[in-house]
């Protein structure tokens, strides 16, 4: 996860809460009318489907009202069409002949709700308000994860630090060229979000991006998946394909931990910087791409040059454009922020009220070291907002290593073994006993979390 992301807190127009109501009896729809807008609802109404249809063209609807049995349809199947187009919109279906496989089916195409006519009166306005805060939260999390993930403009990526500010600058000169980039920095400073940023933002962005990670692969498997491979050129080949290189032709390619490239393929990789030709594996015929290579460690090369590990000659045809990415020991003015759009975000994602952040659990965050950078921190505000049952984040929401490296935070006046074992259980307790993810909502390794388990005789 990166830290690519300018955090604005998330900002909704303060309108009032549009319900529609659909149903082909006047008197009915206008006695619902009445009630809903009595608690404060902006209620549009309609008599049937096609109507209906024409009102969600037009307005921005939260939440929608609907008989089941209307003149020109069913608003069973109507909740799958409106679901299909507006997948906020809520839908709470009315009946005055409900059963069983009717309030399934409804369930299975989208409905918030199935309720018995008659029944609405005094259920109405609460299961408004429920499905009400169903709408809300899933527009905060929508807007949060665009935020966080799909777009790529250098506005967004958080924090004010002159280190960060230079990487930036650095950034966008470069995104405007075709040169080759190295990113430079420790693991988990966000190099891969710097990548994409660079990607989108310069002449092949139409074009695709292509990211492969060169230490998951073994020297046989990275080959195939840069290059490609006939079929039959080694066992289990059994059909053509094509490499990476390939698919990301007209676009960039991002080869992280390039540093891990075993030393045959960096001739290979060599060879494709220098004429922009490869050759599958298994194949004589030689291809040619338009390629743009942006590469990333988190190695020091130049030591890895001395030691024989990596080419001279690949180092400087990759390092044409060099930027350093800070850690976030270098650049921990930026923590609150970053600290404040975690928060919001997995506040969300977990259906929970955003916290409030205590100078304490900031100044606890501010004097970490930060081994795992903008990773680290992403995972821990996310274990913290997970475990907090309370209105703030304070510093016993942190993990223990956090929490004793800190001078100012309150003794508990427990022993550290039986607060250890006491976190233990409550994270296994919400994981349901899933030891991988306690493990890494912990962040520790799962051979440590067995071996804690077995020290402290948790069941």
């Amino acid at each position: 996860m990166s830290f690519l992301h300018s955090f604005e807190k998330y900002s909704y127009i303060l309108t009032m809460n549009s319900v529609l109501i659909i149903d082909d009896e006047e008197k009915l729809r206008q006695l619902l009318k009445r009630i809903v807008s009595l608690e404060g609802f902006n209620v549009l109404e309609a008599g049937n489907l096609k109507s209906a249809t024409k009102i969600l063209d037009k307005e921005s609807i939260d939440v929608v009202l609907c008989d089941v049995k209307l003149p020109d349809g069913n608003g069973i199947d109507f909740v799958k069409e409106i679901k299909k187009k507006y997948s906020f919109v809520e839908i709470i279906l009315l009946t005055a002949y409900g059963n069983v496989p009717d309030g399934v089916l409804a369930m299975r195409n989208g409905a918030f709700d199935y309720l018995m006519k008659g029944d609405d009166n005094d259920k109405i306005i609460p299961l408004l308000n429920r499905a009400l805060e169903k709408v809300h939260l899933a527009k905060k999390v929508d807007q949060l994860q665009k935020q966080a993930g799909n777009k790529y403009s250098f506005d967004t990526i958080i924090g004010d630090s002159p280190a960060i500010l230079q990487a930036i600058a650095l950034a966008k000169k470069v995104a405007a060229t075709d040169t080759t980039v190295l990113l430079l920095g420790e693991t988990g400073t966000g190099k891969e979000v710097f990548a994409q940023a660079i990607h989108h933002n310069s002449t092949r962005s139409k074009r695709s991006f292509v990211a492969v990670n060169c230490s998951s692969f073994s020297k046989e498997l990275l080959e195939s998946e840069l290059f490609g491979h006939k079929a039959g050129a080694f066992t289990g080949a059994v059909r053509d394909k094509k490499g990476l290189f390939e698919e990301a032709n007209g676009g960039t390619i991002f080869l992280d931990e390039i540093g891990e490239m075993p030393a045959e393929l960096q001739a290979r990789l060599l060879r494709v910087l220098e004429t922009g030709e490869f050759i599958k594996i298994g194949d004589t015929k030689t291809l040619k791409v338009d390629v743009r290579i942006i590469a990333a460690t988190n190695r020091d090369l130049r030591q890895e040059i001395e030691t024989g590990q990596f080419r001279s000659d690949l180092f400087y045809r990759l390092s044409v454009f060099q930027i350093t990415l800070p850690s976030l020991r270098e650049r921990l003015k930026d923590i609150p922020v970053l600290a404040e759009f975690f928060t919001d975000l997995f506040a969300a994602k977990t259906n929970k009220s955003t916290p409030l952040l205590q100078k304490e659990y900031l100044e606890a965050l501010q004097q970490y070291n930060w081994p795992g950078n903008i990773r680290e921190l992403k995972n821990i505000i996310e274990r913290s907002v997970i475990l907090n049952d309370e209105q703030q984040l304070s510093v016993k929401n942190l993990p223990l290593e956090l929490q004793t490296s800190y001078p100012q935070a309150p003794h508990s006046g427990f022993e550290l073994a039986s607060v250890e074992k006491m976190h233990i259980q409550k994270v296994l307790t919400y994981t349901k006993g899933n030891k991988t993810e306690a493990a890494r909502l912990m962040g520790i390794g799962l051979t440590t979390l067995y071996r804690k388990i077995e020290e402290y005789k948790i069941d």
